[in-house]
C-alpha cells in the first residue's frame, strides 16, 4: 500500500493532533523569490511525473483541499498544478448539496467525480464538508432525508467510520489519496476579506455569510481537529499546511504530491520483443513510403 511521505505536517495517525499547536506561519527561513523558484522547479518535475502515471496507467492520485473561507483553495490548486496536461486532471468543487444530491447517501456526489486510473482528480472541499460545516451547522442534518439519525454522540462516529472505509478501499484498488487542510489564521482571514472588499476586481469572492461564520471559529476548529483524527490514515494522510503565506503553502503542498508520486515507483510501459520487432517492420514500411514521395 502508498508509503506516507514525510513532513512536518503530517497529521499523526494515533489522534494527538491538536489544532491549536498547528502553526499557520511559514518557517522563519521562508522567501518568498525562492519560493517561487522552488515552485516552478516542482511544478516541472509533476509534469513528468503526470505523464508517466497516465502511461503506467495502474494508480489515481485524488487530492482533497479542506479549509476555511480565504485560505487560498483556489489559488492554491491553480499555482500547483499550472504544469499538469488538463487531460490527466480533473477538478470538481462542491459547495451547497443539490435536491438530487441530498436523495442519496453523503458520500454519492464525490464518489461519482473519482479520477480513474492514470490521472489526477482534485476535490475543492469535498465529502467532509459532512462531517465540518454540517458539524457546526447541525439543523442542515434535517436536510438529509435520513431515516432516524442516530444520537449526534454516535452519528458523527458513523460518519467517520463511512469516509474511513471509503477511503481505505479506494487506496486498496490504487487510489492515492492525500487530504491538505489549509490553516489559515484567524487575523490573516480577517485581512483577506477586507482586501476583497476594498479591491473591486476581488469583490465576487467576498460573500456577507463569509463574515458571520467567523463567530464560529472555535466551532470550526474542534470539527476539524476531530474530523482530522479520525481520518488521518496511512493510506489517507492529513497534511496541515500553514496558509499565512500563500506562496509558501502552494510550496509545501507540491512538495508533498512530488515526494508521494515518486514513492510510486512509476515506469513508462515496456514494450515486448516481440512488440519491438514489428515496430521495426512498422518503420521499414514507413521509410519506403518516404522514399515513395519523395522520388514522385
Amino acid at each position: 500500500m502508498f508509503e506516507t511521505p514525510k513532513s512536518p505536517y503530517l497529521v499523526p495517525f494515533d489522534g494527538s493532533f491538536r489544532a491549536a499547536r498547528a502553526t499557520t506561519q511559514p518557517p522563519k527561513k521562508s522567501n518568498k523569490k525562492e519560493n517561487k523558484q522552488r515552485l516552478q522547479e516542482l511544478i516541472e518535475e509533476m509534469q513528468e511525473l503526470q505523464r508517466v502515471l497516465y502511461a503506467h496507467d495502474k494508480y489515481a492520485l485524488l487530492l482533497i483541499f479542506q479549509a476555511l473561507d480565504a485560505a487560498g483553495k483556489d489559488g492554491t490548486i491553480r499555482a500547483v498544478m499550472s504544469g499538469v496536461n488538463p487531460a490527466g486532471c480533473q477538478v470538481f468543487s462542491f459547495k451547497q448539496p443539490t435536491a438530487e444530491e441530498l436523495d442519496h447517501d453523503f458520500l454519492w456526489r464525490t464518489a461519482r467525480c473519482l479520477p480513474e486510473r492514470g490521472r489526477i482528480g482534485i476535490f475543492n472541499r469535498s465529502y467532509y464538508e459532512e462531517v465540518l460545516v454540517v458539524r457546526v451547522h447541525p439543523e442542515f442534518i434535517q436536510a438529509q432525508k435520513l431515516p432516524e439519525p442516530e444520537a449526534m454522540a454516535h452519528f458523527w462516529e458513523s460518519r467517520f467510520d463511512s469516509i474511513r472505509d471509503h477511503e481505505k478501499h479506494l487506496a486498496r484498488n490504487g487510489t492515492v489519496i492525500l487530504k491538505f487542510w489549509l490553516n489559515v489564521s484567524q487575523d490573516e482571514q480577517r485581512r483577506r476579506f477586507i482586501d476583497r472588499i476594498e479591491a473591486p476586481e476581488k469583490n465576487w469572492k467576498f460573500a456577507l455569510n463569509d463574515v458571520r461564520e467567523r463567530n464560529f471559529w472555535d466551532d470550526y476548529m474542534k470539527a476539524y481537529q476531530e474530523a482530522l483524527n479520525a481520518t488521518s490514515r496511512p493510506w489517507a494522510p492529513w497534511f496541515a499546511i500553514p496558509a499565512d503565506s500563500k506562496n509558501y503553502m502552494r510550496v509545501a503542498v507540491a512538495e508533498i504530491i512530488v515526494k508521494s508520486l515518486k514513492k510510486l515507483g512509476l515506469k513508462y510501459p515496456i514494450v515486448s520483443e516481440e512488440t519491438k520487432a514489428q515496430f521495426q517492420e512498422m518503420r521499414a514500411m514507413l521509410e519506403d513510403a518516404g522514399k515513395g514521395i519523395a522520388a514522385a
